[in-house]
């Protein structure tokens, strides 16, 4: 996810011992909202949800303390062992999340492998359908508070489904403007959250101490066993409690490893621990308040606040999976995986505030659709956790490759460094997969769309790659041709746009065909995208002169950058390139694509490619290249 809040400013005049401790607090702190947003929300409704499909032959006590043990440890096992301890370690130059961690298994697996880019492209689709529950379901139950709120009027009650619509429109509609205005109340108003959810534990351990005994792995045990089956299905419910993990790791290269492992152990997983030991000895106290036990646990005096803070606290967390959201597209399109798509910057300073149009549409739509087919938080609660646990699935696998070929060990040490976690995973997949009949189908579905798409699309590219390629001409074989049949020349410079710079452009081929012109300086220009999130200025240009009339220049992006290719130009009189960028003109090749029968994908495949091509962004506004300086020249080609 990309951080709202754009990391933290270290104060001036200080010395470097306290602007290091100014840094590291600032940012553990602005990590509460944006990294734990999701998670932090949890206890609105994780134990609820797992006690409503306990047996009612099991004792109330069985129960509770069943269900916050297996909680517990889950937050253990799943978020500090697995992400805290382990996949933190694999980052990429700093980066974490799926599509980092894919970039970085491909630099070291033997050979280019698919598999390890189509489980990057799965979590990726997985992430998706994830955005879209995530918003619904955690805003819906902070609104639903209203029902047992002092002094709400009846008719309000039953408007939980309007209001949380109403709070969602709104946020997806400022998307636009940019949030950096408010993100820097993020962090303040989610670790406040995080101090009421600690206060109201300690508040209800005092009603029944005993409910510590649940710390214990052993009740969890009886638990399941006690429930049978049902205990297996319970899972699903209890997995709740920790979506939202991934972000640890997905947001590590905006607040850093420590202060994110910092603000886990010693602020997070104490308050949600207490919170949760909370509504045990409230419900051990009080038996009816399993129908609800966070709102429940809430005094009469300060119920309106908090159920206030739980709302802004939803928003806040839904704000971090919009922003993840544009995050991972912009990833995904640098990567590849998506056409290009227009993507906004919101902010001249802040490296995260990115805002993605068509993203922002497709989610709010998602996001107001679920809220009216399924009208209530528990409802929600059957769709959501399958997309979580099956991105967490391909993280599990993904690290077991960067163990392999990145760490160098043996198959064997690699497959029993994460066999724990793939049996922890398998088991709350195959608890979640029971939930589809209830509309665990539905994250499904769309991330199988997603994943359809992001193929077709980079299938669809290597096959035109290479027709383009069969069809074209080496620059060298053109270089003699035009010394023996020099074409007239005119002033100034020509910069043309490819993909292959060992192959002579499209656009290149048709000004000298029907323009009969050559420019006095030629450039075939490519631009790569690394497999690291960000390139340093030094690495960005490369140039490589092939006789006098031509010079090939590659230009370097990370996978989390946005071209820029006037700035990137700019660049190049360091190095001895001397060009006005209004006296250039960029040649861009426009090619109209028709199906054909005999290419590598199927004609329903084909057509998809070429609607996907046909709505990509335009390459003039995507690099940033002035628009009047821009000649494009179309061909046809068949794919």
């Amino acid at each position: 996810m990309a951080d709202p809040a754009g990391g933290a400013a270290v104060a001036p005049e200080e010395s470097p011992r306290s602007a290091h401790s100014e840094s590291f607090f600032a940012l553990a702190l602005g990590s509460m909202g944006v990294v734990f947003g999701d998670i932090g929300t949890s206890p609105l409704y994780a134990m609820r949800e797992a006690l409503r499909h306990t047996r009612a032959t099991i004792s109330p006590e069985t129960a509770v303390l069943g269900v916050i043990s297996l909680v517990t440890w889950a937050l253990i096992l799943i978020v500090t062992v697995k992400y805290v301890v382990f996949l933190m370690r694999a980052d990429n130059k700093g980066e974490g999340g799926t599509l980092a961690l894919m970039a970085l298994a491909q630099r070291f697996v033997p050979r280019r492998s698919g598999w390890v880019l189509f489980l990057g492209m799965i979590g990726a689709a997985l992430f998706y359908g994830d955005g879209i529950i995530t918003p619904a379901m955690s805003v819906l139950s902070a609104v639903e508070g209203i029902r047992d709120a002092p002094g709400a009027p009846h008719e309000v009650a039953k408007l939980t489904v309007p209001i949380a619509a109403g709070i969602l429109i709104a946020l997806f509609l400022i998307q636009a403007k940019g949030t950096a205005s408010v993100a820097r109340y993020f962090g303040p108003i989610c670790a406040l959250w995080f101090l009421v959810l600690a206060g109201l534990g300690i508040y209800h351990i005092i009603d029944d101490p005993s409910v510590f005994r649940a710390l214990s792995p052993h009740y969890g045990v009886i638990f399941l066993i006690d429930n049978g089956f049902l205990g297996f299905v319970i899972l699903g419910s209890v997995f709740l409690a920790v979506t939202g993990a991934e972000a640890l790791y997905a947001d590590m290269g905006h607040f850093g490893k420590k202060p994110i492992q910092a603000a886990w152990l010693f602020f997070v997983l104490p308050a949600l621990l207490l919170n949760y030991l909370g509504q045990g000895a409230l419900v051990l106290h009080h038996p009816g308040a399993h129908v609800d036990p966070f709102y429940r646990m809430i005094p009469q005096a300060i119920y309106w606040p908090v159920l206030i803070l739980a709302n802004l606290a939803t928003v806040v967390a839904s704000q971090a999976v919009i922003t993840g959201a544009f995050s991972m597209t912009q990833q995904a399109v640098q990567l590849g995986l998506f056409p290009r798509i227009d993507i906004r910057r919101t902010s001249e300073t802040q490296a995260g505030q990115i805002y993605v149009p068509q993203v922002n549409t497709f989610l709010m739509v998602g996001v107001l659709v679920l809220l009216f087919t399924f009208k209530s938080s528990s409802n929600l609660g059957a769709a959501y956790g399958i997309a979580v646990t099956g991105a967490m699935f391909v993280d599990t696998l993904l690290f077991m490759v960067i163990v392999r070929y990145m760490w160098r060990r043996p198959a064997w040490q690699a497959v029993l460094a994460v066999s724990g976690f793939i049996a922890l995973d398998l088991t709350f997949i195959s608890s979640n997969l029971l939930k589809i009949p209830d509309g665990a189908w539905l994250p499904l579905v769309l991330g199988a769309a997603m994943v359809v798409i992001m193929w077709t699309w980079t299938r669809g590219s290597q096959i035109l790659t290479e027709k383009t390629r069969r069809d074209s001409v080496p620059m060298v074989e053109l270089s003699e041709i035009l010394k023996a049949r020099a074409p007239h020349r005119a002033p100034g410079t020509a910069i043309f746009l490819t993909s292959d710079p060992t192959m002579a452009p499209v656009a290149l081929m048709h000004n000298l065909k029907h323009n009969k012109v050559l420019h006095e300086k030629n450039i075939i220009l490519t631009i790569d995208t690394a497999e690291t999130p960000r390139v340093t200025d030094q690495d960005r240009i490369a140039i490589e002169p092939v006789n006098d009339d031509f010079k090939k220049i590659v230009i370097t992006y990370g996978f989390m950058e946005s071209p820029n290719l006037p700035k990137a130009l700019g660049l190049c009189r360091k190095l001895g390139l001397k060009f006005d960028i209004m006296a250039t003109s960029f040649f861009l090749g426009r090619r109209s694509v028709v199906p054909s029968a005999q290419s590598g994908m199927p004609l329903w495949q084909d057509k998809l490619f070429i609607f996907l091509m046909k709505n990509s962004a335009n390459p003039t506004d995507f690099y940033k290249i002035p628009p009047g300086r821009v000649v494009e020249l179309g061909t046809q080609v068949t794919v």
